[in-house]
């Protein structure tokens, strides 16, 4: 494999494992994530994990993004519920 930009990784494993295959690992690494913040709201220390399944579960959303050509609409999204938010912070001053 040539070094390529993460991108193309994640193109390349899209690729090379296909779309269901990587549609279901990214309920894994969801699910990853969800048991390592239950530990964390139980009492454990365990940032360096969150932080790995953080990783792991952004690494599978760039991959679900370029799977369904969604890229420009998650940007509109985010940016229309960061305002909705801004304005819930704001009429609850």
């Amino acid at each position: 494999m040539t070094e390529l930009k993460p991108r193309g990784i994640y193109r390349e494993a899209l690729n090379k494992w296909g779309a269901e295959a990587q549609t279901l690992m990214v309920f894994e690494e969801m699910s990853e994530l969800q048991k390592e913040l239950c530990k964390h709201a139980r009492g454990k220390d365990n940032r360096e994990a969150i932080a790995e399944e953080i990783a792991d579960v952004q690494i599978m959303l760039e991959q679900m993004m370029i799977l369904h050509d969604c890229e420009d609409l998650v940007e509109v999204q985010k940016f229309k519920k960061t305002h909705r938010l801004k304005i819930r912070l704001e009429q609850e001053d």
